[in-house]
């Protein structure tokens, strides 16, 4: 596996338009995690209630459930780059007003808003990616944008916690709204279209609608990202949700303990992320995307019977490891399986159902750890991420893959 190494480099060095987009995704992340943290730690020490913590994880991205249907028709008629700048600009006004809250419901809210804006900010950018490399390069592109994202999920985690900790979420806060600042900076600065063409003229609102919802029935490769990762993201509830309790009530580690736990989710991120594409690239799609998801059943489950933080943390970098791999499985299917006239609309409805599955398992997962506690939250999580792993192997195994057809590459730089 070359990993960064080797091709990885390559491309940023050659494709002008990506290194930025990959720059632009690496600053807003670093905020993006330090202020993760801040806002967990502020809501629950404000309210010490673990269904305040769902409220605020399912605010974020509720607006894709909600909106992310005409947020893909949207993606898929107006500019791409646009879109990504507006939206980093409304993250950045979001941020830079919540050192002035003075309640939990409010920082909700401000969260509510900034879940919008990244309800597109994320599909247009995986929607806009293989317009500027090559098809080749896809898995290579896919796997540093997740390493970008991941490595500060690591690090920004980290130092969230023990800057939280040290000070107030207020600075974690500002910070993040500058990264956000610098990011549509550098996306403003790519010269390369992040779209094929012209978008062809509308057919309707509710026509343009429906070609994304047929497309991801009669796409073997969206159905099984439909159907695996939905199966996943009830795993993921629960685990969001009760990681905080875990770190701070069950192994009375503080909030530094739950930044040590966010982190090794994010170092084991960072791994699958940077080997991810070149196995994928040796080996094809369904083995990665079993063995990842197993992964991650495997360090759920470890981590649930740990006898303390440091333990948990040392088995959840293999569950993130695995999460790295597949989530760029994920994005590949999607990309391949989609055009690119209907990539945004594939995007958005592959996330919208996603992440309503997701937000229902965190309706269940604030209650229910309250009810039975974190350890056997974690318990049912690893047994429904191995369920995710027998279904992602099967279905993925009657994925062809297809080449999309040639596209404008980026000029070298």
């Amino acid at each position: 596996m070359r990993g960064l190494t080797g091709a990885s480099l390559g491309l940023l060095r050659r494709a002008g338009g990506f290194r930025l987009l990959f720059l632009a995704t690496l600053a807003s992340s670093i905020g993006t995690w330090l202020a993760f943290v801040a806002l967990v730690v502020d809501v629950y020490d404000r309210t010490n209630d673990a269904n305040w913590v769902s409220a605020l994880l399912i605010v974020e991205f509720l607006p894709i459930v909600l909106i992310g249907l005409f947020a893909g028709r949207l993606i898929d008629r107006v500019s791409r780059r646009w879109i990504l700048v507006t939206s980093d600009a409304v993250r950045a006004g979001v941020f830079f007003a919540l050192p002035f809250t003075t309640s939990a419901l409010q920082i909700v809210m401000l969260a509510l808003a900034a879940g919008i804006a990244t309800s597109l900010f994320r599909p247009a950018v995986y929607a806009g990616l293989p317009n500027l490399v090559s098809d080749d390069d896809l898995p290579q592109a896919n796997g540093l944008l997740q390493t970008a994202d991941n490595l500060t999920w690591t690090i920004g985690s980290l130092v969230g916690g023990a800057l939280v900790a040290a000070t107030s979420p207020d600075v974690a806060y500002v910070v993040n709204a500058v990264s956000f600042a610098v990011s549509a900076f550098l996306i403003v600065r790519i010269r390369e279209r992040f779209e094929e063409a012209e978008p062809e003229p509308s057919r309707g609102r509710w026509r343009d609608i429906s070609e994304g919802l047929s497309l991801a029935v009669q796409s073997r490769a969206l159905l099984t990202v439909l159907v695996a990762w939905s199966i996943v993201m009830l795993a993921n509830a629960g685990i969001n949700v009760a990681e905080v309790v875990l770190a701070k009530d069950v192994f009375s580690s503080g909030d530094l303990g739950y930044g040590v736990l966010v982190a090794a989710t994010g170092l084991g991120l960072v791994v699958g992320s940077l080997f991810g594409g070149s196995w994928i690239e040796q080996r094809g799609l369904a083995v990665p995307y079993g063995v990842s998801i197993g992964l991650m059943a495997l360090g759920f489950g470890a981590a649930a019977v740990a006898p303390n933080v440091w333990v948990a943390a040392l088995v959840v970098i293999a569950a993130g490891a695995g999460n790295g791999v597949a989530v760029i499985t994920n994005a590949l299917l999607v990309q391949r399986g989609a055009p690119d006239r209907l990539r945004g609309r594939a995007f958005t409805v592959v996330m919208s159902v996603g992440y309503a599955v997701l937000g229902l398992g965190m309706v269940v997962a604030g209650p229910l750890t309250n009810a039975i506690g974190a350890r056997a939250v974690w318990g049912i999580s690893a047994g429904l991420a191995a369920l995710g792993a027998v279904a992602g192997y099967v279905l993925v195994r009657g994925v062809t893959h297809e080449v999309r057809p040639a596209e404008a590459l980026p000029a070298s730089d």
